[in-house]
């Protein structure tokens, strides 16, 4: 039973954090600044800045953005 439930949210947050670096892939290729890289939503639980950029890991992994330069916050 338990592990019917974490493992899809196990999966899910794979899914999400391949699909999101996608988007930082691009955007670097393209010249475009990331701000932040973030997989999931809520207070982090993990962040480090390297170069211009905030890595973050937030205690619900049900998500994720790239904030890139220029975007609203």
């Amino acid at each position: 039973m338990f592990s019917s439930i974490i493992v899809p949210i196990i999966v899910l947050g794979v899914l999400i954090v391949v699909h999101e670096f996608g988007h930082f892939i691009v955007a670097k290729w393209c010249g475009v600044g990331v701000v932040k890289f973030s997989v999931g939503f809520g207070p982090a639980i993990f962040k480090r800045r390297i170069g211009e950029t905030i890595y973050q890991l937030s205690i619900i992994p049900l998500g994720g953005f790239v904030r890139m330069l220029g975007d609203m916050p």
